[in-house]
């Protein structure tokens, strides 16, 4: 089994974030690793296409801010500094393949749903993670489905 340096722990803020988190620290201390965490909060207009004529921009704001503040509290529960948390904007998958070749991460774990079926087996931001990653990548499976 190969020894990590550094970690990357993609979390969606979910209730579901925390069987992510829990593996994501237990392989740091067991390879002592370097964690580092990452949440993406994909912006309003890709998530609807563009296709509604509003101004989300307050919204997004209220989303960010919501969001950060949830990341640094999963921080704190892991013993992540701050300046390993991570909380960008984009589609999820691209973000976290940027973020995991900038810090030179040699692992990427993310939560996937265990849904039957090969189209279904893991979520589209996981599948999406796992197939443009440069690294190798864990997806621990979490939701009803375990």
């Amino acid at each position: 089994m190969p020894n990590y340096q550094r970690i990357l722990a993609a979390i969606d803020l979910s209730d579901e974030a925390e069987a992510v988190l829990e593996r994501a620290v237990a392989m740091a201390a067991s390879d002592n690793a370097e964690l580092h965490l990452v949440h993406v909060v994909e912006p309003l207009n890709l998530a609807y296409g563009g296709d509604i004529p509003m101004d989300f921009s307050s919204v997004q704001e209220q989303l960010q801010s919501q969001a950060e503040e949830s990341l640094h509290q999963y921080a704190q529960r892991a013993n992540v500094a701050a300046e390993r948390c991570h909380l960008l904007s984009g589609r999820p998958d691209a973000q976290v393949h940027e973020l995991s070749e900038n810090l030179a991460a040699d692992l990427i774990i993310v939560g996937s749903h265990g849904r039957k079926g090969l189209a279904l087996l893991l979520g589209s931001t996981a599948n999406g993670v796992l197939h443009g990653a440069s690294c190798d990548v864990l997806a621990v499976r979490v939701g009803q489905d375990k």
